[in-house]
């Protein structure tokens, strides 16, 4: 008891309020409903050729703040601007996207719904629609929302809108428990709006991501086993990596061209 009360302390003042003894680096990432002590490994597959053009292992414990830093890597590595980014829902994050905008990005994300209001049998976001030029969304049953006021959440600028109808409004258990029901707006919501209209336009898309990333993915742990990372903390497991990553584009390279193109191209 001792013992683990000592370690308690050392998990208290980590960062994350995380400690592993036989890693100081790895971290319990979210695995199949459960969890997994290992790195989080990011890698973008160039969609013509099943490449991998850039790759990197981190402890960070979710995909949501990754998305621009690997886009970035993968235009320096194609030399390619724009850029076109393909990826899975766990990458969803506002800012993210308007920092993939800024850096001539387009991304197709999809969104990652956190309300459970359809669940509970209640109206979702999605149902309550935004009116530009009015600066004011439209309910179901037809009523405006309008702008209430502003606040700061979490470094974000978030308006907030409601109607004064709520109370009286035939379908209000069918909206929230409460007396009104308020909906929040990110002073930059239209970068979002924009990534989801353009997923909507290309739903196949999705399909492409799967087909060309998760492919490496599935190649590599075949190669490693099941022990997967032989090596241990976040230096000498990112070597390792680097070194997978290389033998499988050289491999995905001899499959393309052959051994006496590529020798004569290295």
């Amino acid at each position: 008891m001792d013992r683990l009360k000592k370690l308690e302390v050392r998990m208290l003042d980590a960062p994350d309020q995380q400690l592993s003894l036989t890693d100081p680096d790895a971290r319990s990432m979210r695995h199949r409903g459960s969890g997994i002590v290992g790195y989080n490994l990011q890698t973008a597959v160039d969609v013509d050729h099943h490449l991998i053009v850039a790759h990197e292992v981190t402890n960070a414990l979710s995909d949501r703040r990754q998305l621009t830093k690997m886009a970035q890597q993968a235009k320096t590595a194609l030399q390619t601007n724009p850029l076109n980014v393909l990826a899975d829902r766990g990458y969803c994050s506002g800012q993210e996207l308007r920092s993939c905008e800024d850096s001539n990005i387009t991304a197709y994300v999809p969104n990652s719904a956190t309300s459970n209001n359809k669940a509970k049998g209640q109206f979702d976001r999605s149902e309550f629609h935004y009116i530009a030029k009015d600066d004011e969304y439209q309910c179901p049953a037809g009523e405006r929302l309008i702008y209430r006021f502003t606040r700061t959440e979490s470094g974000k600028e978030i308006r907030r809108y409601w109607s004064s109808s709520c109370p009286t409004c035939p379908i209000h258990a069918q909206c929230t428990t409460g007396k009104n029901r308020r909906v929040s707006r990110w002073d930059h919501e239209a970068v979002v709006e924009r990534a989801a209209a353009r997923l909507a336009a290309k739903p196949d898309d999705m399909h492409i991501r799967r087909a060309t990333v998760e492919h490496p993915y599935r190649t590599l742990k075949d190669w490693m086993g099941s022990t997967h990372f032989l090596t241990k903390t976040l230096d000498h497991v990112s070597t390792e990596m680097s070194l997978h990553v290389l033998a499988y584009n050289m491999k995905r390279v001899i499959n393309l061209i052959g051994t006496k193109q590529l020798l004569e191209a290295i």
